[in-house]
């Protein structure tokens, strides 16, 4: 084996222990991914909803848009949930790499004005990383950024995207169910992917959708 190939072989990591969301959907433990779209508050908190312990959610203090505590509420105890809110926009990933460090939160989230770059997101691996040393590696910590737009932070472990489609779902009775599109545009180790969510029966059905 030549040296190009032998280095390839040593950085290639096998997928660790993973946290199911939305049916047979997961986020590996221990990484950090990006979730964008105008729902991507709403998949956030899905997530939340099934992770076990503290959620810690970062956002700046200047953001107008806040998590509704009742609308958490319908998903997961909001008592769960520890606000950080810093006042300077270098410190939102500082928080979010020193909490990833210390293992204490199962599940870490940034809500970002933008998406960060490389060497910050590279960061934010290492530092979920150690944070499973300290946590065990079927406890390490879970990473999400969120972002506006279609996201784009290089180096995620894997980027979504939530969309509301609530006219998709047309009752026929005069209202409109609720719906959403998600869609996976980047992962490590899956190809792109569409799926229709809606809520029935106390969760939420997810169908994928075609083309």
């Amino acid at each position: 084996m030549n040296a190009q190939l032998l280095t390839r072989a040593s950085h290639r990591r096998r997928a660790g222990p993973a946290l199911p969301f939305l049916g047979e959907l997961a986020l590996e433990l221990g990484r950090v991914h990006e979730i964008c779209g105008n729902a991507r508050r709403f998949l956030a908190a899905l997530v939340a909803g099934q992770a076990r312990g503290p959620v810690v959610w970062i956002a700046p203090d200047w953001q107008a848009e806040r998590p509704n505590p009742e609308s958490l509420a319908r998903l997961f105890d909001p008592g769960r949930v520890l606000f950080v809110e810093p006042g300077r926009a270098e410190d939102l990933l500082w928080c979010m790499e020193e909490v990833l460090r210390s293992g204490t939160a199962p599940l870490v989230l940034a809500d970002l004005p933008a998406p960060p770059g490389l060497t910050p997101v590279r960061r934010l691996h290492l530092a979920a990383e150690a944070g499973g040393a300290v946590a065990g590696r079927g406890a390490a910590p879970l990473g999400l950024i969120l972002t506006p737009g279609t996201g784009g932070a290089p180096g995620v472990e894997s980027r979504w995207q939530m969309v509301s489609r609530h006219a998709l779902a047309d009752t026929g009775r005069g209202g409109t169910a609720r719906a959403w599109q998600l869609d996976r545009l980047r992962a490590r180790t899956a190809p792109q992917k569409s799926w229709r969510v809606t809520p029935g029966d106390g969760r939420f059905r997810v169908a994928p959708v075609a083309g």
